[in-house]
């Protein structure tokens, strides 16, 4: 009789930062539920893979699981598999961290399972050629990976019915490729799909092995799976087929397919992840123009036989697509040199480790990329990033600077984001104001240290390729909002083929940012410029400071960092360029959490001009609807003071209160202005469908005035939070 091996891997993550409700709902439609199914199908082997930060949550919150899993290792009927504890991209951390990450979880499950975990689940399957060394310290002997993976490498067919060896510096671990074909039907096609592949794939010397493993919120928290794989039952039919079969269908452990089937032989992988993983990571057009590949491929009957050579992009890319995810791990690398250098003083204080920990959080992959989950486009997922870095800085700031109480103003010059041009770092206790000289000599992260908030933390708005998708559904008038999406035999989409829209109307909100949105820009507007006109970023821009080079002067006191920054540049308007000397002074003391701003504008045309002139500001405060989170004018009550309002108002000062936070953040001009403000909102798709996010809030003081020849124009201002 014809057999094949079979082996199981599920893997449960949540990201740090995600509400509580969230892990709630997954724990009841998908955890506890995945878990009962398996108690009352002994027969049913699995690898189950939990991060740290699910672990952790459940652990404190449903402390009966963890003895019930531990019943199934017990029994031989779960094997454990480690990881990094809190879900990080393994190619972008520091090595250090791979291996402290890996033995963090290990840890964990042999104290809380019993079970010694012999292979890992791999965040995101995102995999580099670098990474066994790393993995074999940590005490790793296996990783699965998905099988495009290895058809990347050249291997297909038979050949993928098994597991491969590779190595890095001599350092070995396992591979298993896990099959597409299974990721595509289990639990979206009948379970008979499956049976009917698995014996396509038997042989009669019953060495053959496939390896399905996944997400396993596909199992209940995915749009319609939690009515699909446990009302309709379609998870119990399938493991009760498995069982059925039991004669020709052996389910077996990874690690026992280690020690009871040899190795296929050594493979080197190229950089890969999941195929979807590889087209986001893409810029927009270039996935339009890849799927318009793939259709035609389609079309001609050809996409299945040569889909393996059609490869999308690499994953660190999401970094040069997303600056702000760049920022996000930018960050990381920064604070892991500053832990590094008090590594030999303080490596085994419980203070230096408790930052180290907090590093570690903030490498939680999930906001640092996006496709079709909301991913970096969730502000309190990018909130909890920075808010677990601010965390370890303020211990690492306490260690650097002891005996020097809160009397303290540093400033560093260094390539931060890795573009090759320096950016400044300024810095007290209580305040970062990180500066880009070469772009626009505009702030680009603003943390406040003693809540662990960046107030720059927002994103820009920008074109992303599924907004298409957005429009013909609108024009289509076919909204599935609601609508289950099961088809007459049972099977169900994939969560990569629905189509949900959320709210009415959001194709009319797809505007898009020609820069990133930081604060200290300077924009020069023409005279039909409208408050509408500019929110949308349809305006236009006369001046070439926004994304221009600045010059720099640094002085620098026991105190006090005085910061110049001043370009020469223009005003183009009907076929003409004006010359304009923009000069802006930043001053910030020990001490202070107020940033004094000072601009000087000089008119450099041999004729008088009119200018009007504005300076952006952004921030970043979670919630647009809130009623604890609001603009505030003084002498001025405002009929919608949410901060998603649109409006303006004149006077000399202007702020954001965030009640849930504890912050505000307030303006203070030394002479009349216009305040106009408005949100940033951006279209994103996440799981649950395409969606408005809240960004931040704009706040835009504007002036017009007249300069004569030579003549100079000046307004000073302060920032203070608080």
């Amino acid at each position: 009789m014809k057999k094949v091996n079979i082996a199981f891997g599920i893997h449960n993550h949540q990201p740090v930062g995600n509400f509580d409700f969230v892990f709630e709902e997954a724990y009841n439609k998908s955890y506890l539920p995945f878990l009962e199914l398996m108690e009352r199908h002994p027969g049913v082997k699995m690898a189950q893979h939990y991060t740290g930060i699910l672990f952790e949550w459940i652990k404190e919150h449903k402390p009966d699981f963890i003895p019930r899993l531990r019943i199934l290792v017990e029994r031989g009927q779960v094997e454990m598999m480690t990881g990094g504890y809190y879900e990080p991209v393994m190619s972008v951390i520091p090595y250090a961290d791979k291996v402290g990450q890996v033995k963090k979880l290990t840890d964990f499950v042999v104290g809380n399972t019993g079970y010694a975990p012999r292979g890992m689940w791999l965040a995101e399957r995102i995999w580099e050629p670098h990474l066994p060394k790393a993995f074999a310290e940590a005490g790793v002997e296996y990783v699965v990976l998905d099988d495009s993976h290895f058809k990347n490498a050249g291997l297909q067919g038979g050949e993928l019915h098994g597991y491969y060896v590779t190595e890095e510096e001599g350092h070995s671990v396992f591979l298993f490729p896990v099959s597409e074909q299974l990721r595509y039907t289990i639990p979206f096609q009948m379970p008979e799909k499956t049976i009917e592949f698995l014996d396509s794939i038997a042989t009669e010397d019953g060495q053959a092995l496939v390896v399905f493993a996944d997400d396993g919120e596909k199992f209940g928290v995915w749009p319609e799976t939690y009515k699909h794989c446990y009302e309709d039952r379609w998870l119990e039919r399938f493991f009760s087929a498995l069982e059925e079969n039991s004669s020709w269908i052996n389910i077996i452990h990874l690690s026992q397919a280690l020690d009871e089937i040899e190795p296929k032989g050594r493979v080197y992988l190229p950089t890969a992840s999941y195929r979807e993983m590889m087209e986001w990571a893409m810029p927009a057009q270039a996935i339009t123009d890849y799927d318009a590949f793939e259709d035609v491929l389609k079309q001609q009957d050809l996409h299945e036989k040569y889909k393996v050579f059609v490869r999308g992009g690499f994953w660190r890319n999401f970094m040069v697509k997303y600056p702000e995810s760049n920022n996000m791990h930018k960050k990381m690398l920064h604070l892991s040199r500053r832990l590094q250098r008090l590594q030999g003083d303080f490596g085994s204080d419980s203070v230096f480790l408790r930052a180290r920990d907090h590093i570690w959080a903030g490498q939680c992959n999930c906001p640092y990329w996006h496709g079709v989950f909301g991913g970096l486009y969730l502000n309190h997922l990018r909130y909890a990033t920075y808010h677990q870095f601010l965390q370890a800085e303020a211990i690492l700031d306490q260690l650097e600077n002891p005996g020097s109480g809160d009397d303290w103003v540093k400033l560093a010059e260094e390539d931060f984001d890795g573009d090759g041009f320096p950016e400044l770092l300024v810095s007290n206790r209580l305040l970062n104001l990180y500066i880009s000289p070469k772009v626009g000599g505009a702030i680009f992260e603003l943390d406040y240290k003693p809540r662990a908030l960046n107030l720059l933390d927002t994103m820009a708005r920008r074109k992303e390729s599924y907004h298409q998708k957005l429009v013909e559904h609108a024009a289509s008038q076919s909204d599935q909002t609601g609508q289950g999406n099961a088809d007459e035999h049972g099977e169900i989409a994939s969560i990569h083929d629905i189509v949900v829209v959320k709210e009415e109307g959001l194709e009319k909100q797809l505007f898009y940012d020609w820069h990133r949105r930081s604060s200290l820009q300077e924009h020069f507007l023409a005279h039909d410029t409208t408050l509408e006109s500019f929110a949308q970023c349809s305006y236009r821009e006369l001046g070439d400071f926004v994304t221009g080079q600045f010059e720099q002067t640094v002085v620098r006191s026991d105190n006090q960092i005085d910061i110049r920054l001043e370009r020469r540049g223009a005003l183009h308007d009907d076929g003409t360029a004006s010359p304009v000397h923009l000069v802006k002074r930043l001053t910030l003391s020990g001490r202070s959490s107020t940033l004094r701003v000072a601009y000087e504008i000089r008119n450099l045309s041999n004729s008088e001009q009119d200018y009007w002139f504005a300076s952006e500001w952004g921030f970043a405060l979670l919630a647009g609807d809130a009623h604890d989170r609001y603009y505030v004018f003084p002498g001025t009550e405002l009929e919608d003071a949410r901060l998603r309002s649109t409006g303006e108002v004149a006077g000399r000062e202007a702020g954001v209160v965030d009640e849930w936070l504890k912050v505000a953040a307030n303006l203070k001009m030394d002479q009349d202005t216009s305040f106009w403000r408005f949100p940033i909102e951006t279209v994103s798709q996440s799981e649950s469908g395409f969606e408005r996010v809240y960004q931040s809030s704009v706040l835009l003081p504007n002036w017009k005035f007249r300069l004569a020849a030579g003549e100079k124009w000046e307004v000073a201002f302060e920032l203070e939070i608080k």
